[in-house]
């Protein structure tokens, strides 16, 4: 079973969907605000973050950063703002989906199984013997870990999407992609992410793995084209 933790303010909205989740087999916590959001990270740390924009205390978009600078635990981001911006700053502070509200309850759980996939997808352990290690310009990462390691040998912290845009990336060196591309080939096949979140997720990528992130080299952006990827990458 899966562990939730679901953070929101609106006492209705969590007896809601406790019930919801309950009923599709998950484990599930609910918090109303970021200290009792940390309690329960403390006590069983969950698979998955359900976390609002909006809460008393400390608000979801400094929590979400606080949670993705600690642990690499996949969070939703709900709100009640449909401005553009406010997704693309969730993005930035490290979320790996967004969900406007109002929303049915289905939507969401089709968005969480949607994002457990992909991080399922990304641990299957690999079937030989030593683990699989992609490395590119003297870093080195480690799929079975979701390890991300600097040629200094430092532990960089990735968020899943960036996990998941990095392995794209490293799949398909030195090759043109789209927008269109990462999208289907990060988030599936019809997924509503639009445009910007990969420009978003690309600028995240770019900060952790460039020596200048205003000077691009390893991710190049290709004029009316997409990203290239343009390190060789070897495997271990």
């Amino acid at each position: 079973m899966s562990r939730l933790l679901i953070v929101d303010d609106d006492m209705e909205i969590l007896s809601l969907l406790k019930k919801f989740f309950l009923q599709h087999a998950y484990e599930v916590d609910v918090a109303p605000h970021g200290e009792a959001m940390w309690a329960a990270i403390a006590q069983q740390r969950p698979d998955t973050i359900i976390l609002d924009l909006m809460l008393p205390g400390e608000g979801g978009l400094s929590l979400c950063q606080k949670v993705r600078a600690q642990t690499g635990i996949p969070i939703i981001m709900l709100t009640a703002m449909a401005e553009l911006s406010d997704r693309i700053v969730g993005l930035e502070l490290g979320a790996d989906d967004y969900l406007t509200k109002p929303f049915a309850p289905r939507e969401l759980l089709a968005r969480l199984r949607a994002l457990q996939r992909r991080v399922g997808e990304r641990q299957v352990p690999d079937s030989e013997p030593s683990r699989p290690i992609i490395g590119f310009a003297g870093w080195h990462l480690d799929i079975t870990a979701r390890e991300l390691r600097s040629p200094e040998n430092v532990m960089i912290p990735l968020s899943g999407g960036e996990f998941d845009l990095l392995l794209v990336f490293l799949e398909h060196p030195q090759r043109i992609l789209t927008r269109e591309q990462l999208i289907d080939l990060t988030h599936g096949q019809g997924h509503d992410a639009y445009d910007r979140s990969i420009d978003v997720q690309v600028s995240r990528l770019r900060r952790k793995i460039e020596p200048d992130s205003k000077r691009p080299d390893l991710i190049r952006t290709v004029r009316n084209g997409g990203y290239m990827f343009t390190a060789k990458v070897s495997r271990s």
